[in-house]
């Protein structure tokens, strides 16, 4: 495999590491752990079957703007998303913690959560999804829901109603950025998809609608000028379903985790395995480490065992997610990328990737600056991670060029043997 692509591979890794927004890494249903969707995965030859949906897209933890509202394919489950290829299972009444890898304090808006009832979420395409909303939270005395998502530990917790009745389900969590919502276009949606199986006695099977009608770009609620000191909030969408819950979503549970689950630093945590999908044992998330510790999902895929992660505090010990297929990393490509996800968080000191960074070259001998002096001055207000978005976005688009041109380059060559076939 060519440098560009393992560059571009790499430099995409990190900017999903490092990017503003994130993604749900994954869920807690019930009390027991589900490994999320991360857009490494499909670097891997043999990625894991997660209950998360597939996002190839996704790798710079990009938004669905307005003018794609109408496009099913990409505001259902964020674009081109398609199935999970496992399902976590909760019983009606029960609850789902959607954990977050992170979520920056600018991108201030609402939350809302949909179900879409399937005969088999593993099989499900975007078209086949009709939702009813069964949560949602905006503005309440001036914080919003995205506040208390970063407050309760980047996670939301969303309530399954008592009364729908037993089945599988496609549950849409959905983000909607507003920071730039004043001028047209300029809402940032986030949905992500969930496989689930409700356990229930109830009865209801309420209609929904399909995603493309849930939204238009001129919706009090999707332009709006969030900085005009709001007392109120037009929530988007389509009406809670009767049995819905409101505003609950980040209360629920405090102790919820991020990221991988983070368990106790006496012991390992044993794991256990559910068939449909990779789990850890209830326990694993039920407590959490000192602030200055961190575990990522890499580091929890990397493994083959709990693993001791030393911090300046104590060491943490990571359960590994038993999946259905072991998620080796095999890929020439995807070892470094696991391993620089893994550690790039511990090498860049919190903080420094928004920081902006000097407009203009330093002089000689200043500071602590070591090796080749750059020649031309940056723009003004520019940071490290517009720098890593920017760069990505170029290897990205040249990894896309390059196969392309390695495509024609071989249907060329097999049209050209066709007509001119070899004498031996």
């Amino acid at each position: 495999m060519s440098f560009k692509i393992q560059a571009a591979a790499l430099l995409s890794a990190l900017a999903t590491t490092v990017s503003a927004h994130g993604h749900v890494t994954g869920i807690v249903a019930d009390g027991t752990y589900y490994l999320g969707y991360d857009p490494s995965f499909q670097y891997q030859s043999t990625p894991p079957s997660v209950v998360g949906w597939s996002c190839p897209q996704c790798l710079d933890n990009g938004f669905v703007d307005p003018t794609m509202y109408t496009d099913n394919s990409k505001i259902a489950c964020h674009k081109d998303a398609t199935a999970g290829q496992a399902v976590a299972k909760v019983a009606a009444g029960g609850t789902i913690d959607l954990q977050w890898s992170t979520w920056p304090d600018s991108h201030k808006g609402p939350v809302l959560d949909y179900l879409a009832k399937v005969d088999d979420a593993t099989k499900a395409t975007t078209s086949d999804l009709s939702f009813f909303k069964i949560d949602q939270d905006g503005l309440d005395s001036s914080k919003w829901a995205s506040d208390k998502l970063i407050a309760n530990n980047n996670t939301w917790t969303v309530t399954i109603p008592t009364s729908i009745a037993a089945g599988q389900y496609v549950l849409r969590h959905e983000i909607i950025a507003l920071h730039s919502a004043g001028q047209a276009n300029g809402a940032q949606n986030y949905p992500q998809c969930i496989n689930i199986e409700v356990t229930s006695s109830g009865t209801e099977s309420p209609a929904g609608v399909q995603a493309s009608t849930f939204y238009t770009p001129t919706d009090p609620g999707i332009l709006v000028n969030i900085y005009s000191s709001l007392t109120s909030y037009d929530i988007p969408g389509p009406a809670l379903f009767g049995g819905a819950s409101s505003g609950a979503g980040a209360g629920a549970n405090t102790t919820s985790t991020t990221a991988a689950a983070v368990v106790s630093t006496s012991a390992p945590v044993a794991t256990s395995t559910v068939s449909s999908a990779p789990v850890v044992a209830t326990s694993a998330v039920s407590s959490v480490v000192a602030a200055s510790s961190s575990v990522t999902i890499a580091q929890a895929i990397q493994t083959n065992s709990p693993a001791a992660i030393t911090s300046s505090s104590s060491s943490v010990f990571v359960p590994t997610p038993v999946a259905t297929e072991a998620p080796a990393v095999t890929s020439d490509v995807a070892a470094p990328i696991i391993s620089q996800i893994a550690g790039f968080s511990s090498v860049i000191p919190s903080g420094f990737l928004t920081s902006v960074l000097p407009t203009a070259a330093p002089t000689g001998g200043a500071g602590n600056y070591t090796g080749d002096l750059p020649t031309a001055p940056l723009p003004e207000g520019i940071t490290l991670k517009d720098l890593l978005d920017w760069v990505s976005y170029i290897m990205h688009n040249m990894f896309n060029r390059e196969r392309g041109g390695h495509r024609e380059a071989q249907e060329a060559g097999v049209a050209s043997n066709r007509n001119h076939p070899r004498a031996f």
